[in-house]
């Protein structure tokens, strides 16, 4: 109900008042009670069976609009996520990566100038003279506002959901796409509750998203429409990053608190915490499936 009929239900409303309104009385609730009334009297809706049909129509309407704002935010996701932009058709592939490329190198500019703050304000306490740290931190955030790690993909909720990935392969040398899915069957039940909570968020974040989209084609008939698009767009960035912020981030301290667990569930050496690179590297080859067999050359 929350998630398809209700979303859809407003949607059908809002594109009947386009309907009965039109640009000529965007705002004209006298016309819209006279359209509607019109059309309740009509010789059909004044039955019972009608009135059920009628019914009926209207939660299969909402509940089909629903899903296509469903479908539609799945795809928005994939594309902000961007996980297989190199796969993408010729066009876009050539797009994502020279906008990867420019981010990287602004990144890299934003990197070496708050890397160079840093070491600044370290020679400073060593001196004994004290460091304002208002120049490092606004290069940080310069730096952050890019991404978090070096960006590989050309949008910034991607490369927030890469950070992770990047800094569990830094820090403990575990690959996180291997290693995920086994580590989420040994995780406690309350820490995978936070994160499906956190992963519905996101959802619920993009399908917005395309509900902003979805209400655009009603500015034709209606024009206040283009302020409820605008509205939810401006909503689904900020509700957007956040849920990915708080995603990637859970995945991360999930990744950190209970690999040693799944790694002693496979019995390997768990004694030194964090876990052993030795161990991580091993975990990640355990993990990993083998590769197919090359062919028999004589099946060929």
């Amino acid at each position: 109900m929350s998630l398809l009929v209700l979303p859809g239900a407003l949607y059908l409303a809002v594109a009947t008042a386009a309907v009965a309104l039109g640009h000529t009385h965007p705002f004209d609730l006298p016309v819209l009670a006279d359209r509607i009334t019109t059309w309740a009297g009509h010789s059909v809706v004044t039955t019972g069976g009608g009135q059920v049909v009628l019914l009926v129509a209207v939660l299969a309407g909402a509940a089909a609009t629903g899903l296509a704002a469903q479908a539609l935010g799945s795809l928005l996701e994939r594309l902000w996520l961007a996980a297989d932009w190199p796969d993408w058709p010729r066009p876009a592939r050539r797009l994502a990566a020279r906008h990867t490329a420019r981010r990287r190198r602004a990144w890299a500019a934003a990197a070496r100038t708050w890397h160079r703050r840093r070491a600044g304000d370290i020679q400073a306490l060593a001196r004994g003279n004290p460091a304002d740290p208002t120049a490092r931190r606004a290069a940080e955030r310069a730096m952050t506002r890019i991404a978090l790690e070096e960006p590989a993909r050309p949008t910034w909720s991607g490369d927030r959901l890469n950070a992770a990935a990047v800094r569990i392969e830094r820090d403990q040398g575990l690959d996180l796409a291997t290693a995920w899915p086994h580590l989420w069957l040994v995780l406690p039940e309350e820490t995978r509750s936070e994160i499906v909570t956190a992963r519905q968020t996101l959802t619920r974040a993009t399908t917005l998203a395309a509900w902003s989209l979805l209400y655009l084609p009603l500015t034709v008939r209606w024009w206040p429409a283009a302020l409820l698009a605008c509205v939810l767009a401006l909503t689904t960035r900020t509700r957007t990053r956040a849920a990915i912020d708080a995603y990637a981030l859970l995945l991360e301290a999930a990744t950190r608190l209970h690999a040693r667990d799944l790694a002693a569930r496979l019995g390997l050496d768990t004694a030194a915490a964090p876990l052993a690179p030795e161990t991580a590297d091993a975990l990640t080859r355990y993990l990993t499936p083998t590769l197919p067999p090359p062919p028999d050359r004589s099946n060929g």
